[in-house]
């Protein structure tokens, strides 16, 4: 009898702990060895900027798995532990301190990492970025006294530490080149929505502004400079300017890389023993007709069964709608698609947009291809399918809340 096969999968987050329960449910008997770099059992990201990071949250809240699961699954999760290269003649790993892991198919779902600020400065103790369990502890003793905060990037990651910051009482200042908050993201309309929001509650945003200084004493930061020359007095700096798929071990290997590790709609590589999920991934999206690399959580949620199925030969696709949420303050919201600036023609609203209860839709020749529903619950789905059809919609019959989506 041949010895059953042996899976691995690099990165012992959210995708890689979710693709080894999914292997587990389809019933593969064979081995499993699931390494981490953290100390950290598999946990989700979204709470290090939310909740857990405004203490509302226990910690044993983040976890994926309680922490005998991988034991009770016959999972070998092993943490702290570096993967140095992959040898795909030998279907072999090589570990950081010597060792060694062979595979039969693989799965790479390192991740990404914080876009560094490299300016003066940028050493100086008090300067944060945030990714991992101990950035949010860390973070959440800096703004729990108070004091003046100033945060580089008004993107997702910027705006919720922001919140939090706001929350717990701290003076914050928002630097941001683009022309308003989530520009990139959200384009111009919604974004300035989320503008007006931090600004209600006392964010000051200074926009066409980049921080091109740190300085202080002590080795600890005092004060942020910007492009304009501004001096920004500062007992912490938050940087959140993005994030940069861990690659380098795919490349390294030779795998095709392209703004991520390059994937066709099974999740599979350019290595057919190889896959890749999570923020890594540059898979081709159907709905899309061409790659896309998402790096929210329902993007690791939702890619990793789908890997996982597709290692065991399943007829798999995955053409999950990209999803993402946020809370900030008392405004939470859900969006579906990809609203990104150059993607839309049109933004239609139905709702109150002063109360901040309404669902934006962003519309591509009459067609819906992302919407946002803020503080106005159980409408995302209905939303998904209204992109998935790629009808044209009448914008009166849209905006109209009389009509239920389902009818449209």
């Amino acid at each position: 009898m041949p010895d059953e096969p042996t899976f691995v999968i690099v990165g012992a987050s959210l995708a890689g702990a979710k693709a080894a329960e999914t292997l587990r449910e389809e019933g593969f008997s064979g081995g499993i060895v699931l390494l981490g770099d953290e100390t950290e059992r598999p946990y989700e990201r979204p709470p290090l900027s939310k909740g857990y990071l405004l203490g509302k949250d226990e910690k044993s809240s983040i976890y994926v798995h309680e922490e005998g699961w991988y034991r009770e699954h016959g999972v070998d999760l092993r943490l702290g532990v570096t993967v140095t290269s992959i040898d795909r003649t030998a279907r072999q790993i090589s570990l950081a301190g010597g060792g060694a892991v062979s595979y039969d198919r693989l799965l790479l779902a390192t991740g990404s990492s914080p876009r560094h600020l490299r300016v003066p400065g940028g050493d100086l103790g008090g300067v944060l970025y945030l990714r991992r369990v101990e950035d949010s502890e860390r973070l959440q003793a800096a703004i729990g006294g108070g004091g003046r905060v100033v945060i580089a990037g008004a993107g997702w990651i910027g705006l919720e530490v922001t919140a939090a910051a706001r929350e717990s009482g701290c003076e914050v200042t928002v630097v941001e080149p683009e022309a308003t908050a989530l520009h990139r993201m959200l384009g111009p309309e919604l974004g300035g929505m989320f503008t007006d929001l931090h600004t209600d509650h006392g964010v000051v945003f200074r926009f066409g502004e980049t921080v091109s200084e740190f300085r202080g004493s002590g080795g600890q930061v005092g004060e942020a400079v910007t492009s304009s020359g501004a001096r920004l007095p500062a007992d912490l700096v938050v940087v959140g300017i993005g994030a940069i798929p861990n690659v380098e071990l795919a490349a390294d290997a030779g795998l095709e890389v392209s703004n991520g590790v390059v994937a066709d709609e099974r999740l599979r590589t350019s290595d057919q023993s190889i896959w890749a999920a999570g923020d890594i991934a540059g898979a081709f999206h159907p709905l899309y007709g061409r790659r896309v690399r998402v790096e929210h959580w329902a993007n690791a949620l939702n890619g990793g069964p789908v890997a996982a199925r597709s290692m065991l030969d399943r007829d798999v696709i995955y053409d999950a709608v990209p999803y993402f949420y946020s809370d900030q303050y008392d405004l939470g919201m859900e969006t579906a698609g990809l609203p990104e600036p150059g993607s839309y023609d049109d933004v239609v609203y139905r709702g109150d947009r002063q109360a901040r209860e309404f669902i934006a839709f962003w519309l591509s020749g009459g067609a819906v291809v992302a919407g946002m529903n803020v503080n106005v619950w159980d409408v995302n789905d209905d939303i998904q399918a209204l992109i998935r059809s790629r009808r044209q919609i009448d914008p009166a019959r849209l905006s109209d809340p009389d009509i239920p989506l389902t009818d449209l």
